[in-house]
């Protein structure tokens, strides 16, 4: 027999560590970052201390233009777990931003039957606690 009363951590909160805490801090401030590496010049997301592409070290945050198009979609109708459950259905995402790199994320603000891949997208953020924002997207206005 479990616990109900026991408090479980919820499943949408990200890790925040060091190398990831100015993208995290920026979102709060509504601005998207990715990386760019000060080696080679090209540019992903997610954050990581090196570059996927030649390996340096040399990787700073960037701003993003936070247009992109959407790439692949899907619409989740049963999760249970905790907060997911209360958001059913909700759209998973692979967007693809104007500057390359594709990132996870969410579609909000329009149903389901209103999405088609290559329609382009905004990015834009939705509060998960006081100190964090999830990097979501919209279709562009």
């Amino acid at each position: 027999m479990t616990d109900k009363s026991v408090e479980r951590p919820r499943a949408d909160l990200p890790t925040v560590e060091a190398d990831t805490r100015p993208y995290w801090d920026a979102a709060k401030a509504g601005t998207l970052l990715i990386a760019e590496c000060g080696a080679c010049g090209k540019v992903h997301h997610y954050p990581r201390p090196f570059c996927p592409f030649c390996w340096s070290e040399d990787v700073h945050p960037r701003e993003a233009s936070g247009r992109g198009t959407l790439y692949t979609y899907s619409t989740v109708y049963v999760n249970d777990l905790h907060p997911f459950k209360t958001r059913l259905p909700y759209v998973a995402a692979l967007v693809e931003l104007e500057e390359g790199p594709r990132l996870m994320t969410n579609i909000e603000g329009c149903a389901p039957d209103d999405l088609s891949v290559g329609m382009p997208v905004e990015v834009d953020f939705r509060s998960l606690t006081e100190e964090l924002d999830a990097i979501v997207f919209r279709p562009a206005s």
